[in-house]
């Protein structure tokens, strides 16, 4: 993980810690910070006391705890004012229902609510709670104010809560968080002044009005796409089809069904891309045509199949300029699937292409990992299995070197 995010050398970080029950995890990403070489000030409200004791966090920060607003200072200054200004991003994690009601409406009351609203630079929530609570109302117009505030979010997992209940707010793997944190840490601006196109999710080829043709896509791939070139300080288009992702925060998205309308969405915004990140599982058949009633069992009136249009292939005849990069998923020997991504990427007129090797146990279609091998005119790159946040991220980093270095 650290080769590919790089250390933290030099960073400090102000790490805030409220009274959730997952505030044991966030013992784990302050180790991992620090192992990073981060300079971590843990800042604790009193609810997070009762859960974990300042103690672990001094021993594990190397540095003092912060509790109270009217503690004795550790030096001689207003401490809540001096370490907002020394520090380079703050986080929290947890973040409790409360915390982000005090930050959305800018409530200062204790030591953690006051240095959130004094602090002036990149800032991280991660929510954990009851499923019932994230999803109450006041709790979302929260996050959407914190959102525009400019807080980066980072969204909780579905899964076995503190309660017995199963729904969205369990706190994310310290691992992810690890990897969030230092995204924020270095978001540059290699990418500014460019424009990304990026597209998402499957698409739907509709027979009649009850059936289409389609894959697993989740969008998930193309989703941390976007993210990541918006980190970057790219201006980005998402083209997605039907998922359920919530769009990244800076990013345009634009909803289509079909590869027609994938394709037609593409074309109208292509003169202003700089580079296309191409990660749609597009449905590569269609029907001849489409039935307006549904059709029996019997099979009496289905439609012959017929190819959809080619995406990459029409963009890349449309204008030489921008760097492109598809994905190829492939089943049969790593060898083999080789074969057909080279192939694919000199066909097709692409810079790089991703090479997903599908079937079994390798991640892909509809999961969190995925693991690839880059491949350009030049060589290849075997990567690892990792999360696809961590994964996007690196293949928009070789993007920004690759056209830096002008490819084309």
């Amino acid at each position: 993980m650290s080769e590919q995010l790089g250390d933290l050398r030099g960073k400090r970080i102000l790490f805030g810690v409220t009274g959730g029950i997952a505030a044991y995890k966030a013992v784990d990403v302050v180790s991992r910070l620090r192992k990073r070489g981060a300079e971590v000030h843990v800042v604790m409200t009193e609810a997070a006391t009762r859960l974990v004791t300042p103690l672990t966090f001094r021993t594990i920060s190397a540095n003092p705890v912060h509790l109270d607003l009217f503690d004795e200072p550790k030096r001689w200054n207003v401490e809540h004012v001096e370490l907002a200004e020394r520090c380079d991003i703050l986080v929290v994690i947890p973040a409790t229902a409360n915390i982000m009601a005090k930050a959305a409406a800018g409530i200062a009351d204790d030591f953690l609510s006051t240095l959130i609203v004094a602090f002036d630079g990149p800032k991280l929530m991660a929510p954990a709670m009851n499923h019932r609570m994230w999803e109450n109302p006041a709790t979302q117009r929260n996050r959407r104010q914190l959102e525009a505030f400019g807080f980066v979010l980072v969204e909780p997992d579905v899964g076995r809560l503190a309660s017995g209940a199963e729904g969205r707010g369990r706190l994310p793997s310290p691992e992810l968080l690890e990897e969030e944190v230092a995204s924020l840490a270095y978001a540059d601006t290699a990418l500014a002044g460019r424009r990304v196109l990026v597209t998402a999710g499957p698409t739907r080829e509709y027979f009649d009005p009850a059936r289409f043709l389609s894959n697993p896509s989740s969008g998930k791939m193309g989703y941390a796409l976007a993210r990541a070139a918006r980190e970057r300080g790219a201006a980005v288009d998402l083209v997605s089809g039907p998922v359920n992702l919530p769009c990244p925060r800076g990013v345009r998205r634009h909803s289509v069904v079909s590869t027609e309308e994938m394709l037609d969405r593409c074309l109208k915004l292509w003169p202003e891309i700089d580079i296309l990140l191409m990660s749609a599982a597009v449905s590569e058949y269609r029907p001849a045509h489409y039935c307006n009633d549904k059709i029996k069992k019997t099979g009496e009136g289905l439609p012959p199949l017929t190819f959809t249009p080619d995406i990459i292939s029409t963009l890349s005849q449309e204008r030489e300029e921008p760097f492109i990069l598809g994905f190829a998923a492939e089943t049969g020997s790593e060898e083999e699937a080789c074969g057909k991504a080279q192939d694919k990427l000199i066909r097709k007129g692409m810079d790089m292409i991703a090479l997903n090797r599908i079937g079994g146990e390798r991640g892909g279609f509809g999961s969190d990992l995925n693991r690839v091998v880059l491949m350009d005119r030049s060589g290849t790159e075997s990567l690892p299995m990792m999360h696809k946040r961590s994964l996007a991220r690196l293949i928009v980093q070789r993007v920004v070197h690759k056209t830096g270095e002008g490819c084309r």
